[in-house]
């Protein structure tokens, strides 16, 4: 049985949304980035990037579903060498199949992606490869890259929006970093949080296969299918990731294969969720 403090976000009304907030803000955020960031640095940042990349994207008004994620994502999180983050899991109301993670521990998995899940195992599998990325940094990594090639590297340091000017400044640069996002990761990160996600999900009692049979599932979608648009173009093809964590492991994990899989508590929190419309 999993015991574990719950971290949510707040779950209201379906109209819940991320708030971008104001937009000096999240530049501030983003200049940081080009020199050394603290740990509360990241975690602010990661907020607001979130909140810019997710902000038409409400989370599920079904206040046990997000406890429930919450509870399986901070147990997973707890046995990672990041466990002091103020870890933060929801589920978005989206139909397309994928899950974000963002600086600082923000984990969100889309509504569609959890309707193709049958056990809990697989949910800690998908967390424990999004968990992954923020304990490696590889987003803050990734901007931090990013920001050293980008036009807004050498603006003033005391931008203020005080004309329709510098709003326009500030929006493109909000977009920039949308974008940034949503070209995804270069492929062996993806690699790396696959496997080092079987490790951290075994650690926490799953069974490590999990992942390998969610990608299964994907992989038998029609890759024309939009629910499949996002992460096709932000990660490396489905097969490949297969055959790349089949790989690696190699029965190197056959010993934790007995891990709990917790089919009956999922399908008790999750096997009532609204369908999505498109199926393996």
């Amino acid at each position: 049985m999993i015991c574990c403090l719950v971290l949510t976000w707040p779950v209201g009304t379906r109209a819940f949304s991320f708030d971008l907030g104001d937009l000096k803000k999240l530049t501030d955020d983003i200049r940081k980035i080009r020199g050394k960031v603290s740990t509360e640095e990241e975690i602010q940042m990661g907020g607001n990037l979130i909140s810019g990349l997710l902000g038409a994207a409400p989370l599920v008004d079904d206040p046990e579903l997000q406890r429930y994620i919450n509870d399986v994502g901070f147990w997973v999180a707890s046995q990672s060498a990041r466990k002091d983050l103020p870890w933060r899991f929801g589920v978005i109301d989206s139909d397309g199949i994928n899950a974000f993670a963002a600086p600082g521990g923000y984990i969100l998995i889309t509504l569609g992606l959890l309707d193709l899940l049958e056990n809990e195992a697989q949910l800690a599998g998908v967390l424990a490869h999004e968990i992954s990325h923020v304990v490696m940094k590889h987003h803050l990594k990734a901007l931090q890259k990013t920001m050293k090639r980008d036009f807004w590297a050498n603006l003033g340091a005391r931008l203020v929006v005080d004309d329709e000017e510098d709003r326009k400044r500030l929006e493109k640069l909000v977009n920039l970093g949308v974008q940034l996002y949503a070209t995804g990761l270069d492929r062996s990160l993806e690699y790396d949080a696959d496997v080092k996600g079987v490790v951290l999900a075994a650690r926490s009692g799953y069974d490590p296969y999990a992942l390998l049979d969610v990608l299964t599932t994907i992989d038998s979608i029609n890759p024309e299918a939009e629910s499949l648009t996002v992460m096709l173009k932000t990660h490396p093809p489905i097969a490949d990731r297969l055959i790349e964590l089949a790989t690696t492991m190699d029965g190197k994990l056959d010993q934790y294969a007995s891990g709990q899989t917790n089919q009956t508590r999922f399908l008790e929190v999750a096997g009532n969720i609204n369908p999505s419309p498109i199926k393996p």
